[in-house]
């Protein structure tokens, strides 16, 4: 599933060649698991609506919309586990599994994909959005450390919780924890303060960096133009499983915490 660097560049990109257009005309496939809101409703709100922002909320994209006589809304896009968000020209075919196109008028179609349809579509009229939980690449130190206050499940498991940080998933969560020396087992609780402020300052390293080469491919992620990431070339444990350890030579160790294969070195983290 895309984490929040995929989806930061997916988000940017689309952002660089849409902003300022308007949607001339919206299809939909309509196959119903693809859709939080009404197809119909989709349609409505988004037709004849300028599009001013297209931004990363934790894992999710939204896109702002000015709708001129009508109230602002937004236009929110989760792209599940194999969704993509891709700007094509109206020349290029549709890919298979398209849920959604949208007909810009600079010429160019903003088009969803995804094959197993648990990406979901919505609309809304409300608020900006900000998502269920903090934002890792901006919360402060002291907001930081009370997030993980007293909790007694796994770190590992804290650092998936959308609740308390939005967009932080497997990946990024694996190679924060690598980074900071923490095994992921530990007790968010018992950490100490230096312990939690060096995980803050290694989880937001690793997002920026990744955010910078685009995000990690491992699996179906492309951008906005259909381009791989290249940040899993830089995997330090995440999907390295036996592997020597790039910092000591130990054999990388796989565990499940919370149902999620999680990857760290016995020996660098502790």
């Amino acid at each position: 599933m895309p984490e929040l660097p995929e989806v930061e560049t997916v988000a940017n990109g689309v952002h660089e060649r849409v902003h300022g257009q308007r949607i001339e005309s919206v299809w939909t496939s309509g196959k119903p698991q693809t859709f939080k809101s009404p197809e119909v409703e989709i349609a409505e709100v988004l037709t004849h609506a300028r599009i001013e922002r297209v931004r990363r909320v934790g894992k999710t994209i939204v896109m702002t919309l000015d709708r001129k006589v009508a109230e602002p809304a937004e236009f929110l896009i989760h792209l599940g586990m194999t969704g993509r968000l891709l700007v094509s020209s109206p020349e290029v075919p549709l890919p298979p599994h398209t849920h959604a196109v949208l007909a810009l008028s600079g010429g160019n179609e903003l088009r969803f994909v995804d094959a197993r349809r648990f990406g979901r579509l919505s609309v809304r009229i409300a608020d900006a959005y900000d998502g269920p939980g903090a934002e890792p690449l901006t919360i402060g130190e002291d907001e930081f450390i009370a997030l993980f206050k007293g909790r007694k499940t796994p770190i590992k498991a804290a650092l998936l919780n959308q609740s308390l940080l939005h967009g932080v998933g497997n990946i990024y969560a694996d190679e924060s924890l690598f980074r900071a020396g923490i095994r992921p087992r530990r007790q968010p609780g018992r950490l100490a303060r230096q312990e939690l402020l060096l995980l803050r300052e290694s989880l937001r390293d690793v997002l920026k960096h990744a955010i910078k080469l685009g995000g990690s491919s491992v699996s179906d992620y492309v951008d906005a133009d259909g381009v791989r990431g290249f940040f899993q070339l830089e995997h330090k444990v995440y999907m390295r499983t036996a592997k020597p350890c790039l910092v000591c030579g130990t054999p990388i160790k796989k565990i499940v915490i919370g149902g999620r294969s999680t990857h760290f070195c016995p020996a660098c983290q502790k």
